[in-house]
């Protein structure tokens, strides 16, 4: 396997060789039709988005090669601006994704390859909204990061639904300190492409959610939330995260705690060690904790080091028949990576980075035939939100 991901890494660097909410990696950037035109943009009521990561990957799985393949793992565009200096408007949609609205879905949209799409009111300095499809304002650092900068997400992070339609109603209460009160609809697709068969809809389904952003002087940054979603009549989800960031000059790191608790298995993840209940619906009562850190290291101008870890238990909350409450699985999550930025004044950035995964599975897990297993990547890639207009 060692002689399979050299190889991998070695056939990549020759192809790179002769081939060569979220935050804007690319503030103040050029865009490519200033460059073109040499006409210098002074406006800000439009700007063109293209949103990439492209890597080779090495894949193994339990000590086993698996493939080696190309994988544009994010592609997207988008487009914002402001209109005046009360609207505002932003869209981005995933070109990878399916752009067929869900069937049965109660906001009309796609579910997967739109991520944003609606206007921003600024009623004041200290007033503002956001109308239409958003990411949940849920807190954590890694949470509010682009996409495209993500090598690998927790799993409780990588399931869950995080783009919806509804309203975002953000008071900024002092300098550096933003309170965020969100409502949006629950889910875009039908109950069963949800939750499976057997429950009934809910009324009012909703998604509330209280978002603090605080920024202490620069160096402490905190994005907390709390959120309670009704999922189907009788069932609700409620989602604690906790994002605490520290920056001191070249260095930064920060620590996210998400602890969800869940009337009906929304993830799955649970729901598919055990099997579906009789009813051919996800499980009820399932609990998750994920714990994610992340530091790195800006050695020079154009160099970048990080490593990430990731800790996360996945069980149930409450007996029910055969299934016992408490953990069935653990996850662990393991990163590495050296990132280039070989242009000044560009987030264009080269990457080479390791990611290992192991799950392991309790007594209660193994009597439903699960059993432990790992995952390791190897990539080398690029990631690139180039500004275009």
């Amino acid at each position: 396997m060692k002689k399979s991901i050299i190889l991998g890494v070695m056939l990549c660097m020759a192809f790179t060789a002769n081939a060569q909410q979220d935050k804007d990696a690319s503030a103040g950037e050029q865009s490519l039709f200033e460059k073109v035109t040499k006409i210098e943009n002074k406006q800000d009521n439009f700007h063109f988005l293209l949103n990439m990561n492209n890597s080779f990957d090495v894949n193994q799985g339990d000590g086993k090669f698996q493939n080696a393949k190309f994988n544009m793992r994010q592609l997207r565009i988008e487009a914002k601006g402001n209109i005046n200096e009360t609207f505002s408007f932003r869209w981005r949609q995933r070109l990878n994704r399916n752009n067929s609205p869900a069937p049965d879905g109660i906001d009309n949209m796609p579910t997967s390859s739109i991520d944003v799409a609606g206007i921003g009111v600024k009623v004041s300095d200290a007033f503002s909204m956001f109308l239409g499809k958003q990411c949940a304002a849920y807190g954590g650092i890694e949470f509010d990061l682009n996409p495209i900068e993500i090598y690998e997400y927790s799993d409780m992070v990588d399931y869950m639904s995080n783009f919806l339609t509804g309203a975002n109603f953000q008071f900024q209460l002092a300098p550096g300190h933003q309170l965020q009160l969100q409502i949006l609809d629950s889910r875009s697709a039908s109950m069963n492409d949800m939750y499976g068969a057997g429950y009934e809809q809910s009324k009012v389904p909703l998604l509330y959610t209280v978002n603090w952003n605080g920024n202490f002087g620069g160096v402490f940054n905190t994005r907390w939330s709390y959120s309670i979603m009704s999922q189907a009549k009788g069932h609700q989800s409620h989602y604690l995260a906790l994002g605490n960031e520290v920056t001191v000059n070249n260095f930064d790191a920060f620590f996210d705690v998400m602890y969800m608790r869940e009337g009906i298995d929304r993830e799955g993840i649970v729901s598919s060690i055990v099997g579906n209940n009789a009813m051919g619906g996800h499980q009820n009562d399932a609990e998750y904790l994920s714990l994610v850190m992340k530091a790195q290291y800006r050695f020079s101008p154009q160099w970048n080091f990080f490593v990430k870890g990731m800790l996360e238990n996945e069980g149930f909350s409450k007996d029910n028949g055969n299934i016992k409450k408490g953990k069935y699985r653990t996850a662990y999550g393991y990163l590495a990576g050296l990132e280039f930025y070989p242009l000044k004044n560009s987030n264009l950035h080269f990457f080479l980075t390791y990611v290992g995964r192991h799950y392991s599975y309790t007594d209660k897990a193994k009597a439903f035939g699960a059993d432990n297993y790992s995952t390791n990547r190897i990539s080398l890639g690029y990631i690139w939100q180039l500004p275009m207009f």
